[in-house]
């Protein structure tokens, strides 16, 4: 089979954190604007000042999106050391609060701030956005559908905002709840086809909802430019290698969807509220906790689905070269994820600065290797 349109395309929001007090700190566009002579429209500032945002280019594989991610990560690293700051990647901050941090200059966000006012102006968060090619819109909306069953494990895998303005929250990924209070969030529903997907942007369009579909924040989507799946759920990863397995994952599941719909087959479609009820233990309890197999209606521990979906998606991993990658997702179970190893350090410490410079560390784990 051609794998060529399954593409990727990886997306991350990184802090910008002060080195004395490991606040977060506005970066006044000079890590943007000093990017960007080289790199263009791979670094892009955010909301907040004290986000920036790098992409990929698309990469026909998962080594080549590794290489991207590795040297946007270690170009942003390096600009931050020469403007005094560091660069922190993770889903929230664990102590610096929201109404400190001044909003970038930009009609875009003036805009979303006037409409959604305290909701977007406190949305102080990072997430990991990974962008997977299909052959066609009628594909995606049939992948789209299916695949919403899986987000729920891959999100547990991505675990890593425990905190929140200077409190243990006791989620493993609190930045999914501040997400949760803008409109068109969270799981998508199920669509008939890409036509019924494009009649309902479309009436969202023209009763004055959104100006374009990329005011649709769903954890999964149909991008309304590219002929790509957006997986959305995901917080920022601490690590490279943890980025790359869940961006390996996610290719997988496209893949292997796609295979058995080429083959009239499918797996079977669950009720978008089943499907939250795992996405919330999943945002409470991380991989520690349990999902529903709804299939057999029963509890399990999310480590045993979590490795039920690495069953399910084997059969692709080699056609796509990935199998060293996906694999990392077992080190993961092993060793917690980014919310495991952050409370970790905050139970050892009980100092949030600490938990910074754990995080700092971890962003530049094994990029000079």
């Amino acid at each position: 089979m051609d794998l060529s349109c399954f593409t990727l395309g990886i997306e991350e929001e990184f802090q910008t954190i002060d080195p004395q007090t490991r606040e977060l700190r506005s970066h006044m566009s000079r890590i943007v604007d000093e990017g960007q002579v080289k790199l263009q429209e791979q670094v892009k500032a955010e909301m907040h000042q004290a986000v920036v945002e790098v992409g990929t280019v698309i990469c026909k594989n998962i080594q080549e999106a590794r290489e991207d991610v590795v040297n946007l990560r270690r170009y942003v690293i390096e600009i931050a050391d020469r403007v005094g700051l560091k660069i922190v990647s993770a889903g929230t901050h664990p102590f610096s609060h929201w109404a400190d941090q001044p909003i970038t200059p930009n009609p875009r966000y003036d805009q979303i701030i006037e409409e959604l006012q305290e909701a977007a102006r406190s949305n102080l968060i990072f997430g990991l956005h990974v962008h997977v090619g299909i052959p066609s819109r009628e594909v995606g909306v049939h992948i789209m559908n299916v695949a919403r069953y899986f987000l729920p494990h891959v999100f547990a895998l991505s675990t890593n905002s425990p905190f929140w303005e200077g409190r243990n929250t006791g989620y493993k990924s609190f930045r999914t709840k501040v997400f949760d209070k803008f409109p068109r969030t969270g799981l998508p529903e199920h669509f008939n086809s890409a036509e019924d997907y494009d009649s309902f942007l479309q009436l969202l369009i023209k009763t004055g909802c959104i100006d374009n579909g990329k005011k649709i924040w769903w954890d999964l989507r149909l991008h309304p430019f590219f002929d790509t799946v957006e997986f959305r759920i995901c917080d920022a990863q601490l690590r490279v290698d943890e980025t790359i397995a869940l961006a390996a994952v996610m290719q997988a599941i496209v893949v292997k969807l796609y295979k058995l719909m080429s083959s009239n087959l499918s797996f079977r479609m669950y009720r978008r509220p089943l499907i939250n009820e795992n996405k919330w233990r999943a945002a409470r309890y991380g991989i520690d906790g349990k999902l529903i197999d709804f299939g057999k209606q029963i509890e399990l521990p999310a480590r045993d689905l979590i490795k039920e979906l690495l069953e399910f998606i084997d059969d692709v991993v080699d056609e796509l070269g990935s199998r060293k990658e996906v694999e990392y997702i077992y080190k993961m179970l092993e060793k917690g994820t980014g919310a495991d190893r952050q409370l970790e350090v905050y139970n050892k410490t009980k100092d949030y600065k600490s938990v910074v410079d754990f995080m700092i560390g971890e962003t530049a784990y094994g990029l000079w290797d």
